[in-house]
C-alpha cells in the first residue's frame, strides 16, 4: 500500500462480518427447496456474476419475491426470517475489530444492508465507531456516492481508509476507484471465487480473516 497512512478501517456487513449461511437455510426452507440445492444455485450466480436473487427464481420461477418477504413476515411475524443476529457473527470479529480500535484505528461498519440491519448491528455492541447501512444512506454499493459517504462520515481523506469486503464488483473496485485502499476477504462464496480472479490484484491486500488485518497495518506503516 503506497499513500498516506490508512487511519480508518471500514467494514462490510454480510460474509465479512456476518456468516450467512443460517439466513440462506431458513431461505431454502421457505422455499421449500432443499439447503444444497440453494446453496448451490447461490454458488452459481455468484461465479456468474448475477443477483443472489436469481437463484430464488431459479429454484422457484416466477417468484414474487417482496410479496414472499411479506407473506413470511405474516407467517413468523418473531422469527429472524432472513434476518440476523450476533449469533450469526464470525469467531473473529470481536477480537479482530477490538485489536484495530485498540491500536488507534477508526473503525467503521458499512454495508448493503436494509435500515432494519443497523438495530441489529447496534444491538451487538461491536467495537466500532459507527454503524451504517445503505437503506439509511439512500444509496448502495457500487455506486461512488456510496463511498462518498464512507470517506464523509470517517472524516478522512480516501486515501486514509482501508475498506474490506468479500466481492471485487462491490467492494474492492469501487472503492479503489474512490481512491480507498482495499482488502479483499477471502470468505463466503463471492470471496472465495473473487480471490481466484485476476482483479483480486486490485486489491492492497487478499486476507482470509478479519486478523490478517493488524498486522497488514503494521507493515504497512
Amino acid at each position: 500500500m503506497a499513500g498516506p497512512m490508512v487511519k480508518a478501517v471500514v467494514l462490510d456487513v454480510g460474509e465479512t462480518l456476518i456468516d450467512e449461511t443460517r439466513i440462506w437455510s431458513r431461505w431454502a426452507d421457505r422455499l421449500g427447496v432443499s439447503r444444497f440445492v440453494l446453496m448451490g444455485a447461490l454458488g452459481g450466480m455468484a461465479a456468474l456474476d448475477r443477483s443472489h436473487r436469481e437463484a430464488f427464481e431459479l429454484v422457484r420461477p416466477g417468484l414474487d419475491i417482496e410479496g414472499e418477504l411479506a407473506a413470511w413476515e405474516r407467517d413468523d411475524p418473531g422469527g429472524l426470517r432472513n434476518h440476523f443476529d450476533a449469533g450469526d457473527l464470525y469467531p473473529d470479529v470481536r477480537e479482530a475489530l477490538g485489536a484495530l480500535r485498540r491500536a488507534g484505528y477508526q473503525v467503521i461498519v458499512a454495508g448493503n444492508q436494509p435500515a432494519r440491519a443497523y438495530e441489529a448491528l447496534v444491538a451487538m455492541e461491536l467495537p466500532v465507531d459507527s454503524v451504517h447501512t445503505s437503506e439509511g444512506w439512500g444509496v448502495a454499493k457500487p455506486a461512488p456516492e456510496f463511498f462518498a459517504k464512507v470517506a464523509a462520515v470517517a472524516g478522512r481523506e480516501p486515501g486514509e481508509i482501508l475498506y474490506v469486503g468479500d466481492r471485487l464488483d462491490n467492494d474492492v473496485l469501487p472503492a479503489g476507484r474512490a481512491g480507498m485502499r482495499t482488502a479483499l476477504l477471502r470468505r463466503g462464496p463471492w470471496g472465495y471465487l473473487h480471490a481466484e480472479r485476476p482483479q483480486a490484484k486490485a486489491a492492497d491486500l487478499v486476507a482470509d480473516d478479519l486478523h490478517a488485518l493488524l498486522p497488514a497495518l503494521e507493515r504497512l506503516g
